[in-house]
């Protein structure tokens, strides 16, 4: 009887006070997670993450932002953030949450992107990805959760691990001299002229957790009001990694990471970004059309080919124009109806370095654009043919960018033709035309494709005047070439080859 009194007179009490303080409805009201654990979060007792959603939740709802949020939460303690916010969820590799937050922000620019990221993840594998976008100044909020230690895979050293903390990869604690110091990613990022709005706050306390309230709420305003890219670094304790309980873990922010991490509003400017050189305003299907209406005037029609498939490898130095041989070829082979395809391969150098190229031109699906024997071998120096030679099919030709073969080297495998063409090209007024010179030898030799297709498409890539004069020169110099100094076998193989 007295407990049932006491029940009314609680219940009676209880309806006098009305709930100003209670869970955000931008959390779902259950969490997909074990039967016994739908209530609570997977954050250790003490853990910052839990106060930093409440900040971001409790933003969002005041701001009226709920059906307008995308939330990208990659690798770390915060994985499982799409289990607990009600709002759009993206979630990503580790580290690239700026990347996909600003592709998502470009693809729907009215809504409010964030990217929710630890220093583990943002300043470790994910640096490229956050100085990038905040040099773009991407328009997404940006939270990053810096408790100076790795987390989730149990207390190894990150990036923002302070001098001398221990941690299970820093037993004896970090030291510059071997780790280097610790990043500060907010003083970095201020850097960088395009942010408009980067601060530090930290979770040491209610006063400091009432100053990080106020920036996350601003920097979530200034993206609804479509202001520029904004970072808020948020200070936050790990007690269960620290080996500390919650209370000291809190005090140890403030006596030791805030010294190493000074609280501050290290930007708040409106940032106008240049917006020049804008693409026309055209629709896909313009494009599209576009596209089509000038590869319908670039087709050859009615041309007939004598071979099935056929392998052409391009070899030479660096700035022979190996490459954009093998480029106007697989034009060629495109502008007359045939299956094409170029691979490069280049060294780093930018001249003198070894470089090559595989086409295939093909009246059926290419299966692969790699050729380990190729029909054809183009090599525009000594080099390329001593190291390409051996490959060549059974029957095939090459076609040498020199007067005659090396005394020492014997081809018995295919028809090998020698054209000077560096020489042809000095003799017309430029070295640079005698990879067309090649192209030249190459059609009148092999048959594979047109003269009048290789001129269309030196027309529609080359824009000077004088420069396609000199390669139409060159072209009709490599034919004219083969066709009176080179005596050219009987043409007996089913690919139409000479042998």
């Amino acid at each position: 009887m007295t407990d049932q009194v006491g029940l009314e007179e609680s219940k009676a009490t209880s309806e006098k006070y009305e709930v100003v303080h209670s869970k955000s409805p931008l959390f779902y009201p259950e969490y997909e997670r074990k039967s016994d654990l739908k209530h609570q979060t997977h954050y250790c007792p003490g853990c910052g993450h839990g106060v930093a959603h409440k900040l971001i939740a409790e933003a969002l709802q005041e701001l009226n932002l709920q059906d307008q949020t995308i939330l990208v939460s990659p690798v770390g303690c915060s994985v499982f953030a799409y289990y607990y916010f009600d709002v759009g969820n993206v979630q990503v590799a580790h580290g690239r949450a700026p990347a996909a937050a600003t592709g998502l922000k470009r693809a729907c620019p009215d809504k409010i992107v964030i990217a929710y990221q630890g220093d583990g993840d943002l300043a470790a594998i994910g640096t490229a990805e956050i100085v990038h976008a905040a040099n773009r100044g991407e328009k997404i909020s940006v939270f990053f959760v810096n408790n100076a230690i790795y987390g989730m895979t149990g207390g190894q050293m990150a990036p923002t691990t302070l001098v001398g903390q221990r941690s299970t990869t820093s037993p004896w604690g970090r030291r510059p001299v071997n780790e280097g110091f610790p990043l500060h990613m907010a003083e970095m990022l201020s850097s960088l002229e395009a942010p408009v709005y980067i601060e530090r706050v930290a979770l040491s306390d209610n006063k400091n957790i009432m100053k990080a309230r106020r920036a996350v709420r601003k920097a979530l305003e200034l993206q609804r009001d479509g202001a520029g890219f904004t970072f808020v670094e948020i200070l936050s304790p790990c007690p269960t990694i620290w080996g500390k309980d919650p209370i000291e873990a809190r005090k140890w922010i403030g006596e030791k990471m805030i010294p190493n991490f000074p609280l501050n509003v290290f930007r708040d400017k409106k940032i106008e970004i240049p917006n020049t050189n804008v693409p026309p305003d055209k629709s896909v299907a313009e494009i599209v059309e576009g596209e089509r209406k000038v590869a319908r005037e670039g087709m050859v029609y009615g041309r007939s080919h004598h071979f099935q498939h056929i392998g052409i490898k391009i070899a030479g130095f660096g700035g022979q124009g190996v490459l954009l041989l093998g480029q106007l070829l697989a034009e060629m082979g495109m502008r007359e109806g045939l299956e094409v395809s170029w691979l490069p391969s280049y060294g780093p150098e930018m001249r003198s370095g070894s470089a090559h190229c595989h086409v295939c031109l093909s009246k059926d699906r290419i299966g692969s654009p790699v050729l380990s024997r190729p029909d054809v071998l183009i090599a525009m120096n000594e080099i390329s043919l001593r190291k390409f030679a051996s490959q060549i099919a059974p029957g095939g030709t090459i076609i040498y960018g020199r007067e005659q073969l090396p005394n020492d080297l014997s081809i018995p495998n295919a028809q090998v033709v020698c054209i000077p063409a560096s020489e042809i090209a000095d003799k017309l007024g430029s070295a640079k035309v005698a990879n067309v010179v090649m192209m030249g030898a190459l059609l009148e030799e092999t048959e594979c494709l047109s003269s009048e297709t290789a001129m269309k498409v030196l027309e529609a890539k080359v824009k000077n005047q004088a420069l396609l004069e000199l390669d139409r020169k060159a072209l009709a110099a490599g034919r004219v070439y083969i066709d009176h100094t080179v005596a050219i076998g009987a043409i007996t193989q089913a690919d139409g080859f000479a042998q």
